[in-house]
């Protein structure tokens, strides 16, 4: 099946740290960790490597891998890390004849710190990633079975109710995994194109953050039916906090799920994933791994679990396929090499 995965494409220095040279500080009642540097000092670091990442290459290198015949919908800049990516396309059979590339903007880039339990502090500049316009969708590239939406940073987040749009005309599944800033700060955008989505994906700080902005939404309407939704996803969600952690998740997911969209697909990294569908509730423990790095782990799973479903799988089956491949990923330092190819992934689930 043909997809198409419109996002963020860049390009990762990775690099691991030994424990004992780098503090970790946990804040119990803010419930962050935090990873400290000595200032003013060099800090000697196992590896130094170089990847390419960003949710809309990385899903587009899954999909590829499990099979499909894929193109991506990203913006690079005109510089030598635009000629990286665009390496990585060619040599993984990613198609990029819409990928977008601006002269007076520069690809994308991070620095991702890895430490203690490789959980990664990620230091991110966006660039071009942040210029994808509404005007660079196309419909001929809508004639695909899926489109696989991965977080959309800055003003590309205000594409994505005309790409629903684009992916509802063509009948195409629809997988949309918003990001935390894009759930906070252009929530107007996501509220509209929820009913049209066949799939949402978001973990679990997502889940909560989407919640809030939720109720905040619909209390501002004037329809008496959108401030009663109100109220009863802000009743449901205070409900599940007060849950045990595997209960909260699963009502979470159902509380956005009667927001609009057709299936939820929710991730909590170690205590697993949670699908909330019409007629179905399900459950999949996270995978045992030595854990190298974090970075991709989401993207890996998501579109695993779409691969899967819009090839006839069921539900269960998908996300047992989904668990493994990100498993599989999280062995490595960067986002992509751990995904695994369509035959090593059914060798692996046996």
């Amino acid at each position: 099946m043909k997809v198409l995965t419109i996002g963020g494409a860049m390009v990762d220095t990775v690099a691991i740290i030994d424990d004992a040279l780098i503090e970790r500080i946990s804040m119990t009642n803010a419930g962050k960790s935090f990873l400290l540097l000595e200032q003013g000092a060099k800090t000697e670091v196992v590896a130094i490597s170089t990847h390419c990442g960003g949710g809309g290459l990385n899903s587009a290198v899954a999909f590829k891998r499990l099979g499909h015949d894929v193109a991506a919908l990203v913006k690079i800049g005109r510089d030598e890390r635009s000629r990286v990516i665009v390496d990585v396309m060619n040599r993984e059979g990613v198609d990029d004849c819409w990928v977008g590339r601006i002269a007076d903007a520069p690809t994308g880039a991070s620095t991702v710190i890895s430490a203690h339990d490789r959980n990664a502090a990620v230091f991110t500049f966006r660039g071009a990633n942040s210029l994808i316009a509404v005007s660079d969708l196309k419909s001929a590239m809508f004639d695909v079975g899926a489109v696989y939406v991965a977080p959309l940073s800055g003003g590309s987040a205000d594409i994505l109710p005309a790409a629903a749009e684009h992916a509802a005309k063509a009948r195409a599944t629809l997988a949309v995994n918003p990001g935390i800033r894009q759930i906070t700060t252009r929530f107007a955008n996501l509220m509209p194109a929820l009913a049209l989505i066949d799939i949402l994906v978001v973990n679990k700080a997502e889940a909560d953050a989407l919640v809030d902005q939720a109720v905040v939404h619909l209390s501002a309407q004037d329809e008496p039916a959108l401030r009663n939704l109100a109220a009863d996803t802000l009743r449901f969600a205070t409900a599940a906090r007060n849950s045990a952690p595997r209960s909260a998740v699963a009502a979470l997911a159902s509380a956005i799920r009667a927001l609009g969209c057709k299936s939820v697909l929710l991730t909590d990294g170690r205590n697993g994933a949670y699908l909330a569908s019409a007629g179905e509730n399900l459950f999949e423990p996270a995978r045992a791994a030595q854990v190298v790095g974090t970075a991709g782990a989401g993207d890996a799973f998501a579109s695993t679990f779409v691969s899967r479903t819009i090839s006839g799988e069921g539900a269960a089956a998908a996300l047992r396929a989904a668990a493994i491949n990100s498993a599989s990923v999280v062995a490595f330092a960067d986002a992509q090499t751990g995904l695994l190819t369509h035959e090593n992934l059914d060798a692996r689930m046996g």
